[in-house]
């Protein structure tokens, strides 16, 4: 079905969440809502393992706060998984059962294995990385998997998390010196249990989760991150080694006032670090990556696309994903100066001087370089710099999802230095010639659709001289276009010391 709305409910260790997603076509969609209510079932778990009646009603009145909103968003399918506090509960499968009694909802839930998965799925339709390992941190449990060739391999699952280890290991959150050593103790011995643990020194650590996203918050605050976002940022061991160092020093209440942790975080983020850190050195982990998508993004796909659910180009769905949301721009005009634009690149051989990465760059930038119109037509540019910005373009690294948005905005020279003055510091000297010439190149792409009606069929580039040779062939008279470039030339011989030559070529009808 098209158009179709999904609710998915989380109903994690330490707070439920829901996302409502909205599919747009065959393979697009967008969120519409999210919310979440902190639960800490993994603290309310009884002596005797159980979760109490009390708390499977707070339980339900969230579940049905949520299913309100799905009903108020048309939410045609809703989804809710449970995860370690219900899953190791000695009464789960009892609360599971009170829980669709009293809301009308049936909980799935989902092993440790299961929900390693899942996350794996949600991680890869985010994320490029061929090799590596996948933690996520909860409130009851910690699951590790080793990936290889964007395939999972195995996973484990430990049954400690942020949450009950706080209520193990902390007074209110404060944790000791010794109490500090004995979970890191805890933590090695189930990870020395596990041998294939070690099997990729130098892999990154990807890491899914509230406590890594709170720690990425925390160190972009520090090192005062000039981008906004946390999906894809990135963290050295030498960054996880200074957190590890300073939070446990704080009290919980000292930790209520560092920049980047949420209050409502601050008594449980030093054990959920402590996790994190000790498993990051047993594993000899290169970095740590920091992922914005896991369990629910994963329950979506294989909800919505059973069939596809790990897409294998991350890059280019999530460019169109990002084009489908934004209707005012013509689709066939958006392939086909992306198709003339990738020509260009290859016909010019640019990726010997700017790498094979920057095709697929220059690639999203040119499905993408009119987005901006949805906001306004006058100084489109600069609403698609905003909101390739501010837009989670998946499959790109944070300095190139900055030279992605510089490329499609480009106008000129000057207008792209202002742009990319508070970026400097995730951008490589050389990066301002790639982006002149690229984005003069997509202003190019662009010139060859003008009229936006495809009358070119195909084109081929070559160098001679202090010429840039342009044979095209056409379906129809692209006397538009032709002027285009004529307009046009004089700023691309600023960018490429070239002039520009069309040539007709005598295929063309």
């Amino acid at each position: 079905m098209e158009n179709e709305r999904v609710g998915i409910i989380d109903i994690g260790s330490n707070s439920v969440r829901l996302v409502v997603y909205e599919r747009i076509g065959a393979k697009s969609y967008r969120v519409i809502d999210e919310s979440k209510q902190a639960a800490r079932l993994s603290a309310a778990i009884a002596p005797d393992g159980s979760i109490a009646d009390r708390d499977i009603g707070r339980l339900a009145a969230i579940l049905n706060d949520f299913r309100m909103l799905c009903r108020v968003h048309g939410a045609s399918t809703v989804r809710a998984v449970a995860t370690a506090a219900i899953r190791n509960a000695t009464n789960g499968r009892y609360a599971a059962e009170q829980l669709r009694l009293r809301t009308g909802m049936r909980v799935e839930i989902v092993s440790g294995e299961e929900e390693a998965r899942l996350g794996f799925v949600g991680v890869m339709n985010a994320m490029d990385i061929a090799d590596g390992y996948l933690i996520d941190i909860g409130g009851g449990s910690t699951e590790i998997s080793l990936f290889r060739g964007r395939t999972l391999v195995r996973s484990v699952s430990f049954p400690f998390g942020a949450v009950n280890t706080a209520k193990a290991y902390t007074d209110g959150g404060t944790i000791g010196r010794e109490e500090a050593k004995r979970l890191r103790d805890t933590v090695s011995a189930f990870a020395k249990g596990e041998g294939w643990l070690q099997s990729g020194p130098g892999l990154p650590l990807v890491g899914l989760g509230g406590t890594i996203r709170s720690l990425c918050k925390i160190d972009q605050s520090m090192k005062k991150y000039a981008f906004s976002q946390t999906h894809r940022y990135e963290m050295s061991p030498s960054d996880l080694d200074r957190l590890a160092g300073w939070l446990p020093s704080l009290t919980a209440k000292e930790r209520e006032k560092v920049e980047g942790l949420s209050r409502n975080r601050a008594d449980i983020i030093v054990p959920g670090l402590i996790i994190l850190h000790t498993l990051f050195l047993h594993l000899r982990a290169g970095r740590c990556i920091v992922s914005g998508a896991g369990l629910r993004d994963g329950v979506f796909y294989e909800t919505v696309f059973p069939g596809e659910p790990i897409r294998s180009d991350v890059l280019a769905d999530s460019a169109h994903n990002l084009l489908a949301q934004h209707p005012a721009v013509s689709p066939a005009h958006a392939a086909q100066v992306s198709r003339f634009a990738v020509r260009l690149f290859d016909d010019l051989s640019l990726g010997e001087t700017f790498g094979p990465r920057a095709r697929g760059l220059l690639q999203a930038a040119a499905l993408l370089y009119r987005i901006g119109v949805t906001v306004h037509f006058y100084d489109y540019h600069l609403h698609t710099f905003y909101l390739l910005v501010h837009s989670r373009l998946d499959g790109l690294t944070h300095r190139e999802a900055v030279l992605c948005a510089l490329i499609a905005s480009f106008r000129s020279k000057s207008r792209s230095r202002a742009a990319m003055a508070p970026y400097k510091e995730l951008l490589a000297d050389s990066d301002s010639d790639l982006v002149y010439r690229l984005g003069s190149l997509l202003q190019l792409a662009v010139a060859l659709d003008r009229s936006e009606t495809q009358p070119i069929a195909d084109i081929r580039a070559s160098v001679r001289g202090q010429e840039l040779l342009l044979d095209w062939s056409s379906r129809h008279d692209p006397a538009i276009e032709l002027n285009e470039i004529e307009r046009i030339s004089g700023d691309f011989k600023k960018g490429w010391g070239l002039r520009l030559k069309p040539n007709r070529s005598a295929a063309s009808t």
